[in-house]
């Protein structure tokens, strides 16, 4: 064959990994998504919008029942069996029942209403998601001092915890709740800024995003466990064993309390305001990322997806564009995996984080991108996977991989610039025998930084570009 023709080809059967298409949303329906789940039967899809209501869609007959409303704000949902779903909103972990089979909830019941409410309009619920065992974790946003406080709803008040641009003045603020299935409510983590999304992964650790903003330099990726402090001290008030004023404790003494984020996603250029993070697990159905973290972006029209590993006991990984733009709205907070695998389903939401609402499906064509897969660390630097054999020659000059390192600061102010930018030489690169992996070797590795690389003209052995060439790896531990 011609190079001209095998070009043509070539050029006729590239067609994107990817699509995305609009689903409709029936007059009369508020379009701000704020939850999507399957139901149990793998029929209809459950949506909530921000308004307050719950609609059972059949995504391919375009019908769309209201299932129930007068919920507050709810910001996700989770299907439950036959004619059940369960919803946080900002006073209640409810269950919404179908007893009668007719499609509609006849009966709202509170699982859990142990969390104070002020009035403020920032103090969101977010969640719920559910884990193994049937219970359930919610997410408790902390107030902002842009719109005051008004009156105590609910709860208690303390006057430390009022203090701060975003702040925990009544109970759990900044927190994250387990409610069993017994209905005991248990204060799990604290410390979060705005945790907008939870998610549990493969193995059942608890994940949460985080927004920037005070003391949170970059939005993140956290992974929660039981009694941690993720670093925003307001909540602090609400925890029996942490005694005194949160802020007027001293930053070294907060920043040795606090479990460092999983993934920090870096602000301006990668994401503003990650959403719900959910785990590809169809097997390859949905392209070949399987096991790896999916993650929505508000204020931009990006998913990302995060390849994680545990390194000296601690999650970190790497962070890469999957869709960018083709038709991709803002405001992606809320995803759910269609029941046969293949496609995503994106709920989105205005409410000032981005400029979008609806909801989009994101479908596998079947055709692999050529992409990096991984980026995982080594003793000597990185290892790159790809989804197809790279272009030896090329992949083997180090010029061709760009990369510096940087981190954030720890402390009260609005966010943070990305501070001690260093350029970080590549010594050798080294293409593995099957071209799928590239070592990259490196004078050193520092750890408490964030990488980022830059790949500059790296095409697969079938001289097809390489797909979202820019990586962040966030280093938390040294391979030992």
């Amino acid at each position: 064959m011609s190079p001209l023709l095998f070009a043509l080809v070539m050029l006729a059967s590239d067609g994107p990994a990817y699509v995305v298409e609009d689903v409709a949303i029936p007059p009369g329906v508020a379009s701000e998504v704020s939850g999507v789940a399957f139901a149990s039967d793998g029929g209809k899809l459950l949506v909530t919008n921000r308004h307050g209501d719950v609609f059972a869609a059949d995504l391919d007959r375009g019908s769309w029942k209201l299932f129930a409303s007068g919920l507050h704000e709810p910001l996700g949902i989770v299907a439950g069996e036959t004619g059940e779903a369960f919803v946080a909103d900002r006073p209640s972990l409810t269950r919404l029942l179908d007893t009668d089979g007719d499609g509609v909830a006849d009966r709202h019941e509170s699982l859990s209403e142990a969390w104070g409410l002020s009035g403020n309009y920032h103090e969101y619920a977010f969640g719920p998601v559910r884990d193994a065992a049937g219970d359930f974790f919610v997410g408790l946003g902390c107030a902002s001092d842009l719109k005051g406080i008004f009156d105590v709803r609910r709860g208690i008040m303390s006057p430390d915890g009022r203090k701060g641009r975003m702040f925990s003045a009544v109970p759990y603020r900044g927190w994250i709740l387990k409610v069993t299935r017994a209905g005991e409510t248990i204060p799990w983590a604290k410390g979060l800024r705005e945790p907008f999304g939870l998610g549990i992964s493969p193995e059942g650790d608890l994940f949460a995003s985080d927004n920037q903003g005070d003391w949170v330099g970059t939005s993140c990726l956290h992974h929660v466990r039981q009694g941690g402090f993720h670093g925003h001290p307001s909540s602090l008030v609400w925890d029996p064993a942490f005694t005194g004023d949160p802020l007027a404790t001293p930053v070294g003494a907060l920043d040795a309390m606090r479990h460092r984020p999983a993934i920090l996603f870096p602000h301006g250029k990668l994401c503003n305001s990650p959403g719900q993070p959910v785990w590809d697990a169809t097997g390859g159905k949905f392209g070949p990322f399987s096991g790896q973290c999916l993650i929505g972006e508000l204020t931009t029209e990006t998913i990302l997806r995060v390849a994680l590993e545990r390194v000296g006991g601690e999650w970190q990984g790497a962070v890469f564009r999957l869709i960018e733009g083709q038709g991709l709205r803002r405001g992606n907070g809320r995803f759910a995996f269609t029941p046969d695998g293949s496609a995503l389903v994106v709920g989105q939401t205005l409410r000032g984080w981005g400029a979008g609402e609806g909801l989009q499906i994101v479908r596998f064509t079947g055709r692999t991108p050529f992409a990096i897969r991984t980026m995982t660390l080594t003793r000597e630097g990185f290892v790159l996977s790809f989804t197809e054999p790279v272009d030896a020659e090329a992949s083997a000059d180090p010029a061709r991989w760009s990369l510096q390192r940087f981190h954030y600061h720890y402390h009260r102010p609005y966010g943070s610039p990305e501070v001690g930018n260093t350029p970080v030489p590549v010594a050798s690169a080294r293409v593995s025998q099957d071209g799928l992996l590239v070592s990259l070797v490196l004078p050193e590795v520092v750890a408490g930084e964030v990488y980022e690389l830059h790949a500059r003209g790296i095409v697969s052995a079938a001289g097809r570009p390489l797909e979202h060439p820019d990586v962040w790896y966030t280093v938390n531990r040294l391979r030992e």
